[in-house]
């Protein structure tokens, strides 16, 4: 169980910064019907969930036949990591509602699979983290982790646009701005831990 919250806890941290998947589920939930907003946030889910095991089971996979490769993912990933959350710790990220959402549900897939798969921010930030990740974990526990990371993507967006939807005149941009510093604290933390494990693993080397 403890694994499970670990990667529901970092996906929460990871997906709940707004970017462009969430200012588009956001837009999503502000102008459009319920039937639309949850169909929106089905999708994007579906893209984000493929990505994170892309990355976990892509260049973590390659990872465990290496260990110096190991040691440097998990090096370069730690700051990567802690960077991210300092970024979000700094950034005044505001909601921006002029992203045009009212478009064919066809439009509304590859408008997701864009924002998400074609996001070279994502690609490389997740591939760092989740590669990263994969590298300290049992490997009888991987799957423990990354269910709890797509759980942490579900939660998120159907949660936002649930919220959204009900409570969309109190959304503001301290509310974003919350979020964000609280994201930027768990994922630094998170950094912090991958740097642990490197050094752990560099020690009975020297």
């Amino acid at each position: 169980m403890g694994y499970f919250i670990q990667g529901l806890t970092l996906g929460l941290a990871y997906v709940a910064p707004i970017g462009l998947q969430n200012l588009f589920v956001i837009n999503t939930a502000l102008t459009q019907k319920k039937s639309r907003v949850y169909a929106t946030a089905l999708i994007v889910i579906f893209f984000d969930v493929t990505l994170a095991l892309a990355c976990f089971f892509g260049i973590g996979a390659i990872m465990q036949t290496s260990r110096w490769l190991q040691m440097a993912v998990l090096l370069v990933g730690s700051l990567i990591v802690i960077w991210i959350g300092i970024g979000l710790i700094r950034a005044h990220d505001t909601m921006d509602t002029s992203t045009k959402v009212d478009v064919p549900i066809l439009k509304v897939i590859s408008t997701a699979c864009v924002v998400t798969w074609f996001n070279p921010q994502a690609l490389i930030d997740g591939t760092m983290m989740l590669g990263a990740f994969r590298a300290t974990l049992p490997p009888e526990n991987s799957a423990e982790f990354i269910i709890g990371v797509g759980c942490a993507s579900t939660l998120w967006f159907l949660g936002i646009s649930t919220l959204l939807s009900l409570f969309s005149a109190r959304f503001n941009d301290k509310i974003l701005r919350i979020i964000n510093v609280i994201c930027g604290i768990v994922i630094i933390f998170y950094g912090g831990k991958l740097f642990v494990n490197f050094i752990q693993m560099v020690l009975p080397l020297l």
